[in-house]
């Protein structure tokens, strides 16, 4: 499962990057690296882009970057 697919109020897990490139850099650079638990804030009113929490850092994020992100329930 991908980032873009949860839902707001979902927590999970980074399971790993699947970007390489700039974007993964971007990515891990914000902190996203396996490991880390995100919880899905909201969406914006036409679904692009998604507001998620890590830590105490707040991260607005496109979809189509978000699917780059596999994660899992925790």
């Amino acid at each position: 499962m991908t980032l873009d697919e949860m839902k707001p109020g979902n927590k999970c897990k980074i399971k790993s990057l699947l970007a390489s490139s700039m974007l993964g850099q971007r990515l891990f650079s914000m902190g996203m690296y396996p490991g880390a638990v995100v919880e899905i804030v909201r969406n914006a009113p036409l679904e692009d882009p998604m507001e998620i929490k890590m830590d105490s850092s707040l991260i607005s994020l496109r979809h189509v970057e978000a699917g780059f992100v596999e994660v899992e329930f925790i």
